[in-house]
């Protein structure tokens, strides 16, 4: 029973609730963990640059978690069916555990290491509550509804506990292996990371300390202040969730009970739900599940995009979001909603091209949320929110951002405007704007859109999808 199985590392960065690890470690073996950073499997969305900042300090946790257990990390990049044949030959391996993937690449690579590898592939739930093929309707076909996909999930009644992480994991002499620094997955010239610094701890005991301090404090209040993007109201759980940190399992149970426990598993149901429409619909992220809206006359504006994606859109809460994404790497749920609404129908730009440009700012990035959220504001997914659905972004932020602490930390050169005045600083009479030292047009911008102008346009471009 000396000959390995190998522990194939992906998006379970963690050794409590680890049923691919709690797997290999039963089969009586020596484990061997590895990561391979796979960049060139065709179809592949490769991490974007907050991802990667992420995935640096998350190996870096695990790496130390796993040497207290007894076992190393071994690093190797490459394509994935190259990189494990090779190691399985290397180390005498004679099966690789792995937890189940959602990527349609990922699916298709396991595929063919099935047959590259030479060893059996036993793969396992790790980053879902539910086998992806479990939820079904009554009919046998997959959920395009949320609300009864959610009902469903429920009935099934309370999942298994979760994992405990193994104390100790005896492990082979490690062949050789990558080191981080080698990786470059920290920016260094220039070094953008410094706010990613500041507001987030990676790896599996900060995600642990953060899930406790949620679950005694704001948890209980969370059906109201979840909304709001001025208070510290929400989980913030969500990148180490996506990097496998934490299980949506423990989350689950450490849920609890009450009406915010019921209203944060609905979102942890939520990317339950988003898994499942990208299991059962693998172009999710580049095509839209609705296919009249391939006909939809969307534009073209580099200019505004651009605007879009630096804060500079001259709508105040819109402008708080995309520079809080692009100085933190998170931008709160609520802001995410104003911020895509305004892009895919105010500026009736694709949703592809926000899509894209969250998946590299964001530390949470998380293929199938990204896409299946995408596509519900741009009115082309499951469930989706109708096009004609337009958030105005001045009332949005009076209403969750009644007193402007948000937009007044991340658009500072509004501070010192009234209240009144802060989600519509065009409208300010010219003595208020003159003392609060704004300039419109030049210590901010005018909007890029007339909110009135940019709705029209938009349910004239919903009515030419509709009659042709």
């Amino acid at each position: 029973m000396t000959a390995p199985v190998l522990l194939w590392l992906r998006r379970e960065l963690r050794l409590a609730d680890n049923p691919a690890l709690a797997a290999a470690l039963a089969s009586g073996r020596p484990v061997l963990p590895v990561y391979v950073l796979d960049e060139t499997t065709p179809g592949a969305w490769a991490p974007g640059g907050a991802s990667r900042w992420w995935l640096h300090h998350s190996l870096a946790s695990l790496a130390a978690g796993l040497a207290r257990a007894g076992a190393p990390l071994v690093l190797r990049r490459g394509r994935s069916t190259q990189v494990l044949p090779h190691l399985v030959r290397e180390t005498g391996a004679v099966a690789i555990h792995t937890g189940q993937p959602i990527e349609p690449w990922a699916r298709e690579a396991v595929a063919e290491l099935e047959r590259a590898a030479g060893v059996p592939m036993h793969l396992h739930r790790t980053a879902t509550l539910f086998d992806p093929d479990a939820i079904r309707t009554q009919a046998g076909t997959p959920y395009g509804v949320f609300t009864p996909f959610a009902r469903a999930c429920r009935a099934r009644g309370e999942t298994e506990p979760a994992l405990p992480a193994p104390s100790s994991i005896p492990a082979p002499t490690p062949p050789a292996s990558d080191t981080l620094d080698t990786w470059a997955l920290r920016p260094a010239r220039p070094d953008w990371a410094g706010g990613l610094r500041d507001c987030w701890t990676p790896g599996e005991h900060a995600a642990q300390a953060r899930l406790r301090d949620f679950a005694s404090g704001a948890l209980a209040a969370y059906p109201g202040a979840r909304d709001r993007p001025g208070i510290d109201g929400t989980s913030r759980l969500s990148p180490h969730l996506a990097f496998g940190e934490i299980s949506a399992r423990q989350l689950w149970h450490a849920a609890g009970a009450g009406d915010g426990a019921a209203c944060w598993t609905d979102e942890i149901l939520w990317r339950e739900f988003s898994a499942h429409l990208l299991w059962h619909h693998p172009t999710l992220p580049e095509a839209p599940l609705r296919r009249d809206f391939l006909r939809m006359p969307w534009r073209d504006d580099g200019t505004a995009l651009r605007a879009w994606q630096r804060g500079q859109t001259g709508l105040p809460i819109v402008d708080a979001g995309m520079r809080q994404l692009w100085r933190t790497g998170w931008m709160h749920n609520r802001v995410r909603m104003i911020a895509a609404s305004l892009l895919v129908k105010h500026l009736l730009l694709r949703w592809q091209a926000g899509e894209a440009w969250f998946w590299d700012t964001l530390v949470d990035a998380d293929l199938a949320s990204n896409a299946a959220s995408w596509q519900w504001v741009a009115g082309s997914g499951a469930d989706a929110a109708p096009f004609f659905r337009i958030f105005n972004p001045v009332l949005q932020g009076r209403k969750f951002d009644p007193d402007a602490r948000y937009v007044r930390r991340f658009v500072p050169e509004l501070a010192a405007l009234p209240d009144r005045w802060v989600h519509e600083p065009w409208a300010a009479p010219p003595p208020v704007l003159a003392q609060a030292g704004v300039r419109i047009g030049a210590t901010y911008p005018a909007p890029i859109v007339g909110l009135a102008a940019g709705r029209a346009r938009a349910l004239d471009a919903l009515r030419v999808l509709t009659t042709s």
